[in-house]
This record gives C-alpha cells, sequence and structure tokens, in this order.
C-alpha cells in the first residue's frame, strides 16, 4: 500500500499566507472531485481524514491528510454560515 502524503497544518498556513489556491475537505462530495487537482483533508484530530486519504488515493486521486487537524491548526478560521 503506497504511503499517504501529509501536511502540516503550518505548512498548510504558510501556503495560504503565500497566496497558494488549495482545495482543503473536510470530506462530503466526491463527485465533484477533479483527478488532476491535489486535495488537503481536514478533520478534527487527522484521524478520519487519513482513512478518506487512503480510500481515495486506492481511487487514483491526489490528496494529502493535514496531520494533527483542527486542533493543531494555529491560523484562522472562517464560521459556518
Amino acid at each position: 500500500m503506497e504511503e499517504i502524503k501529509e501536511i502540516t497544518p503550518a505548512e498548510v498556513k504558510e501556503k495560504l499566507e503565500r497566496g497558494e489556491k488549495l482545495n482543503i475537505v473536510d470530506p462530503d462530495r466526491l463527485e465533484e472531485f477533479d483527478r488532476n487537482e491535489e486535495y488537503i483533508f481536514v478533520c478534527r484530530s487527522g484521524r478520519r481524514s487519513e482513512n478518506v486519504c487512503r480510500y481515495l488515493q486506492e481511487l487514483g486521486y491526489r490528496v494529502r491528510n493535514m496531520t494533527g487537524g483542527m486542533l493543531e491548526w494555529e491560523g484562522e478560521t472562517v464560521p459556518k454560515r
């Protein structure tokens, strides 16, 4: 089984601060994903998103799991609407 790529909350924050376009996902709608894009998956602790990454990687998607999840996120968040 291929290893899951990971990214730390600090690395995600740095990418956002540089203005990079990121696809950060707390997954819900698989049919909307583009296999040519890379997606960063996030959950509260990083465990559920890791499992989703394993599944999607096996289906051929380019994915990364944000280690530590939102528990380790130190950047700003956008409130739910």
